[in-house]
């Protein structure tokens, strides 16, 4: 098999049988490309020839291009990709599975204070019906922290108002209920009734199950949600840097900080392994040291 088949054959069995999202198989092809235009420019042959002496070239090369997080993000691929190779008996070994990943510093999620929550909030105009849907796309995102690609996944099917419940379809076509707040409840519906049919009276096409609509009334995109965040931020005069995934660190820190146990916070991010939401119990401590400054006496004495 040549590599264009090899390829193919991975990318089928990571939509089949894995059931990996779209962007999810075109990262994956990316890194195995990446290794293709090595071999080619090296003349080291083809993918089911790879030794680990390449591997460990090709890795060596990495790092004249690449921070080791995306140099990891590679080779795990590579890995991934070869671990594939040996089951369905093309090679017989894992070049990639000696190769030592870059060390990495590791960085504490980023996350913005409620009263900076607060001025974004306060700086958006609901006079008009954009302006309406940007602050329900705020709401969203920080009173569930989905992920941006989730949120625009969201279908009106999904929203349960009996329960405040919101299905989810999360990485891997991994579904979960989200609970929404009655504040958020109210805007979803409000949204739903008046400002979501303006819009869709602009489209071609009326039948759209999508629960965000832009302008022109077709469903809204991640990159017009990112745009969204920035022209919220924008507005409110803010110096803070602002994203849909910093929502997202910032709800997990918050509900943290206000109580919230980590594994209650684990379901709700849809996290498969707690230890990826334990990164933000190191944010939360800030919260556990300004409770101790303001309780000790001799800590209250000094301040």
């Amino acid at each position: 098999m040549n590599n264009e088949q090899v390829i193919i054959l991975f990318r089928d069995y990571l939509s089949i049988e894995k059931r990996y999202s779209h962007n999810t198989i075109i990262s994956y092809t990316d890194d195995i490309y990446s290794l293709v235009h090595f071999l080619d420019r090296e003349q080291f042959g083809e993918l089911l020839t790879v030794s680990s002496r390449t591997a460990r070239f090709y890795t060596a090369t990495l790092h004249e291009n690449y921070k080791p997080k995306t140099i990891a993000r590679k080779i795990s691929s590579l890995r991934s990709f070869y671990n594939f190779l040996n089951r369905e008996e093309l090679t017989k070994d894992n070049p990639f599975k000696e190769v030592e990943l870059p060390k990495q510093q590791k960085k504490l999620p980023q996350f913005i204070y409620p009263e900076e929550i607060d001025t974004l909030f306060n700086s958006i105009k609901t006079d008009k019906p954009i302006g309406k849907r940007d602050k329900l796309i705020l709401e969203f995102l920080y009173g569930t922290g989905v992920r941006v690609g989730e949120l625009c996944s969201v279908k009106l099917k999904d929203i349960d108002f009996y329960q405040n419940l919101v299905l989810i379809h999360g990485k891997g076509s991994k579904d979960r209920y989200v609970p929404i707040h009655n504040l958020l409840s109210k805007r979803l519906e409000d949204y739903i009734l008046t400002t979501r049919n303006e819009f869709l009276k602009r489209a071609d096409i009326k039948e759209n199950n999508s629960l965000l609509l832009n302008f022109r009334g077709t469903s809204l995109s991640q990159r017009g949600v990112r745009l969204i965040i920035k022209r919220i931020l924008d507005n409110s005069e803010e110096t803070f840097n602002l994203s849909p995934h910093k929502l997202r660190h910032t709800f997990a820190t918050h509900l943290l900080n206000n109580g919230a146990d980590l594994r209650s916070v684990q379901e709700l991010l849809g996290h498969a392994h707690l230890s990826s939401t334990q990164i933000y119990t190191h944010v939360s401590k800030e919260k556990l040291k300004e409770s101790y400054m303001d309780a000790h006496p001799r800590a209250k004495r000094k301040r």
